[in-house]
């Protein structure tokens, strides 16, 4: 059996997050199905983490085994063709038999969109988080940087999949503001339940003068859920950037569309 790695980028907003649900749909089961209709089987992918309802892809990373003989150059445009228009394979490459999509991860990158301002904009409807109060740039951004760094961040995340531990490393957490629009990427060795979301929520309540960004490290070392902010809502928050060793690693390192146009 070949392992076959994708590269995809779908826009969440019509699907209950990735994984396949039993009464709802996910990009799993639209991905599967238009990849068994390709390769003739049943298939079964593996996705490289976790996103939820609403939440949206730029790059992202799965894998399936199969027999079937499509070279994996010629499996985009096979897939895509029987894929709704709100995903997309960007590439394809066949990797180690050892490869998996989450296992084999090294490291990944999120960003959180809010648009700013009184007025909302109806183009960017679903694909940022609108959000009215004005916010202060250099706040948020020195409650970013403190989020960086290796920390038991179970204060900022929500109940929901079990974890062996709640460590990670943070290697950044950057803001950048272009007009009204903000950005917030956030990079680390893996991710808790909505992680980003609650990150994002604190940041703002900094940005409001409900917590200091220097108290943040105590805060996280309490563990205390209630002591940090809002988990922020889903559809400002896409998966960015996703790294891996090997041939995995050159597929998502591929760049395909220009920043510009990622909103």
């Amino acid at each position: 059996m070949r392992n076959i790695a994708m590269r995809l980028r779908y826009d969440g907003s019509a699907y209950h997050g990735w994984q396949v649900q039993k009464n709802d749909v996910s990009v799993a089961e639209t991905v599967e199905k238009a990849l068994g209709k390709v390769c003739g089987h049943p298939v079964k992918v593996t996705g490289c983490g976790r996103t939820d309802a609403g939440v949206h892809a730029l790059s992202y990373c799965a894998n399936f085994r199969t027999g079937c003989g499509i070279p994996a150059d010629r499996l985009p445009l096979a897939v895509n063709a029987r894929l709704p228009r709100d995903i997309a394979v960007l590439g394809a490459a066949e990797v180690e038999e050892g490869f998996n999509a989450i296992g084999s991860c090294l490291q990944k990158e999120y960003v959180y969109r809010i648009l700013n301002r009184r007025i909302r904009d109806p183009f960017l409807d679903k694909r940022v988080c609108f959000y009215t109060a004005p916010l202060n740039f250099d706040r948020m951004e020195r409650a970013g940087l403190a989020f960086q760094g290796t920390h038991d961040f179970a204060a900022v995340r929500s109940v929901g999949t079990q974890t062996k531990t709640t460590v990670r490393t943070v290697h950044w957490c950057r803001t950048e503001k272009q007009g009204d629009l903000y950005s917030i990427y956030v990079c680390a060795d893996g991710f808790l339940y909505n992680m980003v979301r609650a990150i994002v929520g604190t940041m703002v309540y900094a940005s409001h003068g409900k917590l200091e960004p220097e108290d943040i490290p105590a805060l996280l070392r309490t563990g205390d859920r209630r002591l940090t902010g809002p988990t922020m809502p889903p559809q400002g928050l896409y998966m960015r950037r996703v790294w891996y060793d090997g041939p995995a690693g050159e597929l998502m390192a591929r760049e395909d569309v220009a920043e510009s146009m990622q909103i």
